[in-house]
């Protein structure tokens, strides 16, 4: 795997063999990089998605990428239909023999502008998607066997939950209870389970784009690291946090936003 930074490959522990992973939303942007990431690192993962073609397109250059197509499961759906969610758990076991890792990435969001004039039943989707359907799949994870044999969960949660946006409120209040869910979680699941999340700044993301693409130089001139993220810087974050490496560490939000809200940017 390549290292952003333009220093060279990055090298990738071999720290997941046996472990099977799911990955939500991961038919491209930071979804589909943790699956390689994960990937790389010896894991098999389910990756889930909404739009068939493009996760069968995902599994596709995920399977060349780890010269393993047989280490790559689609499961495809809508995290918010539980349905999907048991489906894609059950399939899990079934082709890989366990579920250790969970990455909840999968994330929608449809309200833009003040609060006092959103569409509730748009924010009422967005919690829905970004935080109730993410612990849905934490249930389905523990039940199906990561309560007995232990795992790690991440959850993907935004800069948006620790600071205020201004324009995409709703997105970053969901984000805020998912940091929390991640705290309750980590409390209720150790020592077996551990839970964490990570919180990305403005990563190069078709999701994302909106924010960016109007004047990517200018954004990112107001970062520290002055440029902006790419989907590799946070699932790097995201191998770290499922691996070994972090056995001590539960209940954290690591923020990976090349230092905006340090030097006091919004969200």
């Amino acid at each position: 795997m390549s290292d952003v930074t333009g220093a060279g490959p990055r090298p990738v522990p071999q720290d997941l063999v046996g472990r099977a992973a799911l990955v939500t939303g991961a038919s491209r942007g930071i979804g589909l990089a943790i699956a390689a990431e994960l990937l790389a690192r010896g894991a098999s993962v389910t990756i889930t998605g909404r739009k068939a073609e493009q996760l069968e397109a995902a599994a596709v250059e995920l399977g060349k990428g780890c010269g393993d197509p047989s280490r790559v499961l689609t499961a495809q759906g809508n995290a918010g239909d539980a349905v999907h969610r048991e489906e894609a758990v059950r399939r899990t076991v079934e082709t890989f023999g366990n579920i250790g890792i969970l990455v909840n990435n999968a994330g929608i969001n449809p309200q833009y502008g003040p609060l006092v004039d959103a569409d509730l039943g748009a924010v009422t989707k967005i919690f829905d998607v970004n935080v109730v359907a993410a612990l849905g799949f934490v249930q389905q994870c523990y039940h199906a066997g990561m309560g007995e044999h232990g795992g790690t969960i991440v959850n993907v949660a935004s800069v948006g939950g620790l600071r205020s946006t201004g324009v995409i409120g709703a997105y970053g209040a969901s984000k805020a209870a998912l940091i929390r869910l991640t705290e309750e979680l980590a409390g209720q699941l150790g020592p077996k389970i551990r839970v964490n999340a990570v919180a990305p700044a403005v990563v190069k993301t078709a999701f994302a784009a909106a924010l960016y693409e109007r004047d990517e130089a200018g954004v990112a001139a107001g970062y520290p690291m002055k440029r902006l993220g790419v989907p590799e810087d946070v699932a790097a974050a995201v191998g770290f946090l499922v691996s070994d490496a972090s056995s001590w560490i539960t209940g954290d939000t690591i923020r990976i936003d090349g230092g905006s809200l340090s030097a006091g940017r919004h969200a």
